[in-house]
């Protein structure tokens, strides 16, 4: 990277320059090569018209919770409080690492096998899809609460994502 004040040539990331000690940070930001990449970069989470959240009980019972992941073909719902803070999540993850193989299961909640509300990523309607890229890839997630002012809006899943791309690719 070079420096614009004194033309000395840094190691890209550098913070700032080697020789004159100028802050280089506000010039190490990606720039966008194509239309997929400048989605990413600056659209926020809202482009993707996140659904509605289904949300559930923690003494919802997993048979129930499997129900409603079947009938509305979705791969997660939020464990809510009565108040609608976001508890936890149940996912199909869940299902086949927690409750697949055990036997008697009539009577297990959600709240007994869901990742609990402190392991759970969420992001915000205006953050960048990036970010939310971000926090999915590095948890390992496939869905991902859109959560405003403490309370769940939406929650936006790894097809979301790439159905977005996909039509940013077929539009051009």
């Amino acid at each position: 990277m070079i420096c614009p004040h004194c033309g000395h040539d840094n190691l890209p990331g550098s913070e700032e320059c080697h020789r004159c000690s100028q802050d280089l940070t506000q010039l190490d930001r990606p720039v966008p090569a194509d239309r997929v990449e400048r989605s990413l970069i600056e659209d926020p989470v809202s482009v993707l018209q996140p659904r509605p959240p289904v949300t559930v009980r923690p003494t919802t019972t997993v048979r129930d919770a499997i129900g409603i992941l079947l009938d509305k073909n979705i791969g997660a719902v939020l464990v809510v409080d009565g108040g609608d803070k976001v508890l936890g999540i149940f996912s199909e993850r869940d299902v086949l690492t927690k409750v697949a193989g055990i036997r008697d299961d009539a009577a297990l909640t959600v709240g007994d096998v869901m990742t609990p509300g402190a392991s759970v990523a969420v992001v915000g309607p205006d953050h960048t899809l990036a970010f939310a890229l971000h926090q999915m890839d590095v948890g390992g997630y496939r869905h991902i609460p859109v959560v405003e002012d403490g309370r769940p809006v939406g929650m936006v899943s790894v097809r979301d994502m790439l159905r977005h791309i996909t039509r940013l690719c077929k539009d051009h």
